[in-house]
C-alpha cells in the first residue's frame, strides 16, 4: 500500500514522502505539539526554505549530542516528526522564528545531503487502529488524566488551552503525545516515547515517566512548603519580638538588655561547635529574651547560656609530635623513670601515625613524694598542651563530678567542665591526684561518677547534670595517682592502665638532689651557687640519717631548711661562699634522726628482722618471740590485722607439727607460754608476708638458738612450711639497703620479679632464695635446730 493510501486510511493529512530535515538540539518534538523554535544555523534555514517552497512540511529530529554544530546522519535518531510550519518570520540578524505544530512521527529510510540542505525518504509508523484492550486503554487514559489534573492544580506541566484538549481526549496515541511533549523530559526519555508506534504502550511508558515526575513534583512541593512555613515562622517571631521591645521601651530599661541578647547571639555566630548544642543555646537566648530582666529565671538562664558559650567545644592545643624533643624534656624533668617516660613516647608515637587515637587513662601508683604530680606536668610540656590538676582527696558528694541540676540555687557543672572552661582546650592533661582516697556516702560515690570519664567508650558524650548536653572529652589525656590501688573499687581502677612508681634508692635520691632539688631550693631562697655548694656526702649523710622516706619530700624540706640558714646568714652581713659539708648537718638540722643501720645490732635468742610493705614504701620490722612457762598461751601484740594473727598460729602449729625434729619435747606446747610481739604497737600492721619471720624467730625462742641479726625476711608460710611468693620486692630490698642489712631471705618463687630490680638496688646484699622454711633456718640461725 502506497504511503498516501496509508495517510488517508488513518485519516491523518498527506504528507510528502521526501522532507527536507532540520535538526535540533535538546527538544523532541511530538505529534499534536505546537513549539515555538528559534533557527540560526545555516543548513538549518535551508531546509526551512527548502519547506516553504513545496507544501510548508518539514521532518524535525533530535541531535544525539547537542554540541555538534554540523550534524551528519550518524548524529541524529532516526525517529522524528513531520511537522507542518504554521508560521515563519526572518529576523534582521538572519536568524529564523518559527511556529511549528508536529503532525506524525515518522522514520528515516534514506537520507541524503543537497547543497541546501538534508533530504530524507520517510516511512510513517503508529496505529490509529482500535486498541486490543478498551479497559486497559480507558483505565490508562484515566490514570493519566488524574496526574494531570492533580499536577494542573499545582500550576504544572502545560497551558491551559493544551490541558483542555487533552483532557478531552479519546485517543491513548493523542493522549499520550501530548503529555510526553509536555513534561519537560529528558532527551533519551521523551525520544523513547517518541519510538514507540503502538498507542496503548506508548500511553503505558508516558504513565510511568509521569508518575516518576509527580513524585519530583511532591517533593519540590514539601520543600517549597517547608521553606515558606519557615519564613512565616521567622516572620512571625521577628513580629513578636518588636512588639516585645515596644513594650519593654515602655516600661523602660530595654536599651542594655537588647544590647546584651545581641551580643550573645555575636558570640554565638563567631563560636565553633557542634549543631545541637548551638540549637540549644539558641533556644535559650530566645527564652531570656522573652523573660523579664528582672527574674530569677533570667539569672539562670544567663548563666546557664554563659556556660555554653565559654566551654571550649572545638578548641584544641596542636600536640607536639617531636619524639626527640618530647623525650629530651622528659629526661631534664625527671630521672630514672624509664617506663613512664616510654609510654608517654609511645602514646606520642601513635598519635604521629593516626589522628583517631583516643586519650589513654593512666594511673601513676607509688609512695608519697616520687614525683606522680610533677610527672603530669613535664608530660603536659612534652605535649605542647595545657595541664589541669585537681586533688580528689576526701571527695565525697557525686556532684563534684557531675555539677548539680540548674533546678538548685546556685547550681554549677562539676570540677571537670569547670577546669577545662579554665583551661580553655578540650585536649589538656589532666592529673586527677589522690583517686585513692575518695569516699562515698549518701550523696553518692564519686568514684562511680568517674566512670563514664575515664571510659573510652562513653566518655565522647559526658554529660555533666547542669550543662545537660554530651561534651566529648575522648581527646582528654587523663592521668590519675594514688598511693595503693587496694582503696580504688574495681570498675574504676579496670578502666586504668597502671603504672607502678618505685621508691628511690639512695643513690637515685643523690642524683635527684644534685640535678633538681638543691638547684631549685637555692634558687627559691634567693641564692646562687656561687653562695651556696653542698656537697655530695653531705647530701648522702642527709639521706640516710635525717630522712626515712620512699619518695624526695623530706629531703627537700631539709635541704630548703638548710637553705634558709644560710639566707638569713648573708642577709645577717655575713659573705660567703657558704660549704656544707657532713660536720657541719648538726649545727644547720639539729641531732640526725637515724642512724645509719636500723638493724639489728647482735644475734638475739627470738629476735628477727622482716621486711613489710607500707604505702609510703618498704619498712624493716622486727619480730620478738619469748617463752616462759605456762599453759600452752600463745598471746599476740603490736596491733596486729586479722591476717598477720593468722600467720603467727600458723607458725606455732608448725612448731609444734615438727617438735621432736627441733629437740623439743612433744608436750612442750602444754607447759609454756608464747608471747609475740611487733614493736611500734601504735601502728597498725596486716599480711602474710611476715609469716617466715615470725616462724624462724618462735623457732629460735623455743630451741634457744640466737637468730643472726645481719639476716632480715619476708614470704608467706604455710602449715607444711612452704615458702609462698609475697608482692612489693622491690620496695623491701629498698628498706634492707636504707637499713644497712647485708643478708635477705626470699621466696624462691620471686626469682622472676627479682631479675627486674635494678643492679644498684641490689649491690652490697645477699640474697638467698628458699622454698622451705628448713632452707631459711640455716641462714637465718646460727646453727641449725635440726636435731638429726
Amino acid at each position: 500500500m502506497s504511503v498516501q493510501n496509508k495517510q488517508q486510511e488513518q485519516g491523518k493529512p498527506e504528507i510528502p514522502e521526501v522532507l527536507p530535515v532540520l535538526t535540533v538540539r535538546d527538544l523532541v518534538i511530538h505529534p499534536s505539539m505546537v513549539v515555538p523554535l528559534l533557527v540560526s544555523r545555516a543548513f538549518s534555514i535551508g531546509a526551512i526554505d527548502a519547506a516553504l517552497g513545496s507544501r510548508r512540511f518539514i521532518f524535525v529530529v533530535a541531535q544525539k549530542n547537542a554540541q555538534i554544530e554540523e550534524p551528519g546522519q550518524d548524529d541524529i535518531f532516526d525517529v522524528g516528526t513531520a511537522c507542518l510550519i504554521i508560521r515563519m518570520l526572518k529576523l534582521p540578524d538572519q536568524r529564523v522564528r518559527l511556529l511549528l505544530q508536529g503532525v506524525d512521527r515518522a522514520r528515516i529510510v534514506n537520507l541524503q545531503k543537497t547543497s541546501r540542505c538534508w533530504k530524507a525518504n520517510l516511512e510513517r509508523f503508529g496505529s490509529a487502529s482500535e486498541p486490543k484492550s478498551q479497559i486497559v486503554a480507558e483505565a490508562l487514559m484515566r490514570n493519566v488524566k488524574e496526574k494531570l489534573e492533580r499536577s494542573l492544580s499545582l500550576g504544572r506541566v502545560m497551558p491551559a488551552e493544551a490541558a483542555i484538549v487533552a483532557m478531552n481526549s479519546n485517543e491513548p496515541g493523542q493522549l499520550a503525545d501530548m503529555v510526553a511533549g509536555a513534561l519537560g523530559l529528558k532527551i533519551s526519555d521523551s525520544q523513547s516515547v517518541l519510538e514507540i508506534g503502538e498507542p496503548i504502550e506508548r500511553l503505558k511508558h508516558v504513565n510511568e515517566l509521569f508518575s516518576k515526575e509527580m513524585e519530583i513534583i511532591d517533593v519540590q512541593e514539601k520543600i517549597r512548603s517547608e521553606a515558606q512555613h519557615g519564613m512565616q515562622q521567622d516572620q512571625e517571631e521577628y513580629f513578636l519580638r518588636q512588639q516585645m521591645k515596644a513594650i519593654q521601651e515602655k516600661l523602660g530599661g530595654l536599651d542594655s538588655r537588647s544590647g546584651e541578647i545581641n551580643e550573645l547571639r555575636e558570640r554565638l555566630d563567631a563560636m565553633t561547635m557542634p549543631k545541637e548544642i548551638k540549637d540549644v543555646c539558641e533556644q535559650q537566648i530566645k527564652r531570656l529574651e522573652m523573660s523579664h530582666a528582672e527574674s530569677g529565671e533570667a539569672s539562670v538562664i544567663r548563666t546557664y547560656i554563659d556556660w555554653l558559650l565559654n566551654l571550649p567545644w572545638n578548641v584544641r592545643t596542636e600536640d607536639t609530635i617531636d619524639l626527640n624533643a618530647a623525650e629530651r624534656i622528659l629526661n631534664e624533668d625527671h630521672y630514672d623513670l624509664d617506663e613512664i617516660k616510654e609510654r608517654v613516647l609511645e602514646f606520642l608515637a601513635v598519635r604521629q601515625l593516626t589522628e583517631a587515637n583516643k586519650g589513654p587513662m593512666l594511673c601513676f601508683v607509688g609512695p608519697p613524694g616520687t614525683g606522680k604530680t610533677s610527672l603530669g606536668r613535664s608530660i603536659a610540656r612534652a605535649l605542647g598542651r595545657k595541664f589541669i590538676r585537681i586533688s580528689l582527696g576526701g571527695v565525697r558528694d557525686e556532684a563534684e563530678i557531675r555539677g548539680h541540676r540548674r533546678t538548685y540555687v546556685g547550681a554549677l557543672p562539676g570540677r571537670i567542665l569547670q577546669e577545662l572552661r579554665s583551661a580553655g582546650s578540650a585536649n589538656p592533661v589532666f592529673m586527677m591526684d589522690e583517686v585513692d582516697k575518695i569516699g562515698a556516702e549518701s550523696r553518692g560515690d564519686p568514684s562511680s561518677a568517674l566512670l563514664e570519664v575515664l571510659d573510652p567508650e562513653q566518655n565522647y558524650a559526658f554529660k555533666d547534670h547542669y550543662i545537660e548536653v554530651p561534651f566529648d572529652l575522648s581527646k582528654v589525656l587523663f592521668i590519675c595517682t594514688a598511693n595503693v590501688l587496694d582503696t580504688i573499687q574495681p570498675a574504676f581502677r579496670d578502666r586504668m592502665e597502671i603504672l607502678r612508681l618505685s621508691g628511690y634508692t639512695e643513690y637515685d635520691k643523690l642524683k635527684i638532689a644534685r640535678k633538681f632539688t638543691v638547684p631549685k631550693q637555692i634558687k627559691e631562697n634567693g641564692l646562687s651557687e656561687s653562695n651556696l655548694r653542698i656537697t655530695s656526702p653531705a647530701i648522702r649523710a642527709i639521706i640516710l640519717q635525717y630522712t626515712r622516706e620512699a619518695g624526695l619530700r623530706d629531703l627537700e624540706r631539709h635541704i630548703s631548711r638548710i637553705c634558709r640558714k644560710v639566707a638569713r646568714r648573708i642577709a645577717s652581713g655575713e659573705k660567703g661562699p657558704f660549704m656544707i659539708k657532713v660536720r657541719d648537718l648538726r649545727s644547720y638540722l639539729g641531732v640526725a634522726s637515724y642512724l645509719l643501720s636500723s638493724g639489728l645490732d647482735h644475734d638475739q635468742i627470738g629476735v628477727t628482722s622482716a621486711l613489710a610493705w607500707t604505702p609510703t614504701g618498704g619498712e624493716v620490722l622486727t619480730i620478738e618471740v619469748i617463752t616462759m612457762p605456762g599453759k600452752g598461751h600463745l598471746k599476740l601484740t603490736g596491733s596486729l590485722g586479722d591476717v598477720m594473727k593468722e600467720s603467727a598460729e600458723a607458725a606455732a602449729s608448725y612448731a609444734r607439727s615438727r617438735a621432736s625434729d627441733f629437740g623439743l619435747p612433744g608436750d612442750f606446747h602444754s607447759k609454756v607460754d608464747i608471747h609475740i610481739h611487733v614493736p611500734s604497737g601504735a601502728i597498725p600492721k596486716d599480711g602474710p608476708s611476715a609469716g617466715i619471720t615470725i616462724a624462724i624467730a618462735l623457732i629460735s625462742a623455743l630451741t634457744k638458738i640466737p637468730a643472726r641479726a645481719c639476716v632480715a625476711m619476708t614470704g608467706e608460710i604455710t602449715l607444711r612450711g612452704n615458702i609462698l611468693p609475697i608482692g612489693g620486692l622491690k620496695e623491701k630490698i629498698l628498706a634492707a639497703q636504707r637499713a644497712g642489712i647485708g643478708e635477705l631471705i626470699l621466696p624462691a618463687k620471686n626469682q622472676k620479679e627479682f631479675s627486674e630490680v635494678e643492679e644498684q638496688i641490689r649491690r652490697g646484699i645477699t640474697f638467698h632464695f628458699v622454698n622451705h622454711i628448713d632452707e631459711a633456718l640455716k641462714t637465718a640461725l646460727t646453727r641449725s635446730p635440726n636435731s638429726g
